[in-house]
């Protein structure tokens, strides 16, 4: 979290795979971030629309709804800033790149990340969009 910060920035984690999310989601609550967690396309939407979240970070293979799908939905609420978007999959293929590219995510990371990478990335990433 930015130390400029009257508050946290909001943080979604999305991922079918609970473990994952959870575990992700309380490391970033742990670095000073505010963070909701959703297991599927669906319910990001409606936490998206509720948190309003500086930044989403998206699994891409998911049941029902690709991160791909998702990412674009989220970039089509209308809000006053757009969300950082960041992949967190295990893919790192150049089909994965352009695809991620298309679908307009800022950030990729490859599973396991690095926290400190992690948060570097997503704060270098908050202050290029002035939030």
């Amino acid at each position: 979290m930015s130390e400029h910060s009257a508050k946290p920035h909001r943080v979604l984690v999305v991922d079918d795979n609970e473990d994952a999310a959870t575990t992700l989601a309380f490391l970033l609550t742990q670095a000073g971030y505010d963070v909701k967690t959703a297991f599927q396309g669906k319910t990001a939407i409606e936490i998206a629309w509720q948190f309003d979240p500086d930044v989403c970070i998206l699994d891409i293979n998911m049941p029902g709804m690709s991160g791909y799908e998702l990412a674009r939905r989220i970039r089509d609420i209308p809000r006053p800033h757009t969300p950082v978007l960041a992949t967190m999959t295990a893919y790192s293929d150049v089909d994965h790149l352009d695809h991620a590219a298309d679908a307009g995510f800022d950030l990729h990371f490859t599973k396991p990340a690095e926290l400190d990478d992690l948060v570097s990335q997503i704060e270098h990433s908050l202050s290029r969009h002035g939030h």
